[in-house]
């Protein structure tokens, strides 16, 4: 086969970088190596030739591997097509229609930033294996890149009517103030721990390093009370999502672009420029995790078709579809006006239609059900076992150990009342404009904004008990975002005609209206 007519290779910087990488691991791994067989009685003859030997050979494989993916691939642009092909032993060639291509994603991890390259994912919006829906160039220049990203998405810029473009947002770098407030915070302060745990056991026996940490820990709850050591954890997990936040959004900045594209720029150690279409948006997700919802801010997500799922080496998901990071709910509200081009849709999410307070009953019921059970547990086992620590270890003891059930009854009712209450005060749906509105969540409230015209289909479901409570749950089926979007334990008579409302005709056939004959009832219900 040819090759392509005016057709580019990748960036050769590439096996420069892979030979770095790769003999700094080669090297380290050879004196880690050597030491151990020195250490075991091995001749040092032997040792030089086995370790620097295998070095060698990884070494010449990875910049080897590297030189014929650089050798053997070819791009080519051109006014209507992007082809790639790879030409070693196989001839393997691919072709995108300019047309269909809908994302164009630029991402430079720290060691491809100091060579001057990147990496940059072309995607044709579709479902389905990654391979099939994208095409990797890995990698080109950093300049070489930028220019790509124009050219790809100037179809888009020709073929739409042109749209006012500037800047919808920038980082406020008091926003880092709401990343403490994640859940991952005290999973980062324990990971901590772990991390100095794992340094340590290289230094010595590592159930002996275990073993002294767990000690540590009990030694300073002694001295200091377990409030403090549960603080401490808690400031490290603080620090290392502050420094989360400032590696994800160093440089953050979301604009509208000539031809209606939306392009989020953001990273400090891996930069990323992700692009998003609006003619593939359907609307805008608030998500708000608890402890952000509480001081009153919240993150932006897009509802848009396309969205890769991440797992290319790009990132996860949130980071192709989060426009805003946690920030004040007043940019959030904002940002979602902007993107949506909707003038204002803080009075619409205030205005949202309450649900029955059957509702609420319900999650009542679903948040003391656990605590019951826990609480019937533990009284269990206190009602078995008293005589036993009492005889064995002292009735000072046995008490302490009776009021245990008491104790979580007293603390876990107040705490699952609250949160039940709160499931319900956050239920609510409603319409504004071309959208619809369907909020939901306590740990992790969500308030989506769907296009009403993106809806596909309706799903009612109704379960037994929800059926006793004349209830029903209503699911918006779309082609964007999550694909579903649930609006729970709504009135069956409003609920129906919300859904009949919001996107007109999709149920008119299931829906009994007054007038109609019993004959014409009972066709539409068949």
């Amino acid at each position: 086969m040819s090759e392509l007519e005016g057709a580019e290779r990748l960036d050769r910087r590439m096996i420069t970088m892979t030979a770095v990488l790769t003999g700094v691991i080669a090297v380290v791994g050879a004196v880690v190596a050597g030491s151990a067989m020195i250490s075991s009685g091995t001749p040092a003859g032997v040792t030089m030739l086995a370790v620097f030997g295998g070095a060698l050979v990884v070494f010449g494989l990875s910049v080897g591997v590297d030189y014929i993916r650089w050798r053997a691939t070819t791009y080519r642009l051109s006014e209507e097509r992007l082809e790639l092909r790879f030409s070693f032993v196989l001839n393997r060639r691919r072709s995108l229609a300019r047309d269909r291509i809908r994302t164009v994603d630029v991402t430079a991890s720290p060691l491809q930033r100091l060579f001057g390259i990147a990496a940059v994912v072309i995607g044709t919006g579709q479902s389905g294996e990654s391979g099939e829906s994208e095409v990797k160039l890995d990698a080109v220049s950093r300049e070489r890149a930028h220019e790509l990203r124009r050219e790809l998405l100037r179809h888009a810029a020709d073929a739409e009517p042109h749209t006012d473009d500037g800047t919808l947002a920038e980082l406020d770098w008091r926003w880092a103030a709401y990343a403490p407030l994640s859940v991952l915070t005290p999973a980062l302060g324990a990971a901590a721990v772990g991390a100095v745990a794992n340094v340590a056991s290289w230094f010595g026996d590592s159930d002996d390093v275990v073993g002294s940490v767990v000690s540590d820990l009990l030694i300073a709850a002694a001295l200091f009370g377990y409030v403090t050591v549960v603080i401490g954890v808690l400031l490290a997990g603080a620090i290392g999502a502050l420094l989360l936040f400032v590696e994800m959004w160093w440089g953050y900045r979301l604009d509208r672009e000539p031809g209606g594209t939306l392009h989020v720029r953001r990273g400090l150690l891996t930069s990323r420029s992700i692009s998003l279409e609006e003619r593939r948006l359907r609307g805008a997700e608030i998500i708000e995790p608890l402890g952000v919802r509480l001081a009153r801010a919240g993150r932006v997500d897009a509802i848009a078709t396309g969205i890769r799922e991440g797992g290319t080496g790009q990132g996860e998901r949130t980071d192709h579809k989060t426009l805003l990071p946690a920030a004040p709910r007043a940019v959030a509200l904002r940002v979602v006006s902007d993107v949506l081009r909707e003038p204002d849709v803080s009075g619409a999410l205030t205005g949202l239609t309450p649900h029955p307070r059957a509702a609420r009953s319900r999650r009542l019921r679903w948040a003391l059900a656990p605590v019951t059970l826990v609480f019937a547990v533990l009284l269990t086992v206190e009602l078995a076992a008293g005589d036993q620590i009492a005889t064995r270890a002292g009735s000072a003891l046995a008490g302490l150990v009776a009021a245990v059930p008491w104790v979580f009854a007293v603390i876990a009712v107040p705490i699952a009342v609250l949160l039940a209450v709160d499931a319900y005060r956050n239920l609510g749906h409603g319409l504004s404009g071309r959208y619809l509105v369907a909020r939901r969540g306590v740990a992790r409230r969500s308030t989506a904004l769907v296009q009403r015209t993106g809806v596909i289909g309706w799903t009612v479901r109704q379960s037994i008990f929800q059926r006793r409570s004349g209830l029903l749950t209503l699911v918006a089926t779309t082609a964007a975002g999550s694909g579903a979007y649930t609006i729970p334990d709504v009135d069956v008579t409003e609920g129906v005609a919300f859904a009949d409302e919001a996107v007109p005709d999709l149920l008119a056939e299931f829906i009994e209206r007054p007038g109609e004959s019993p004959a014409t009832t009972v066709t539409r219900e068949r």
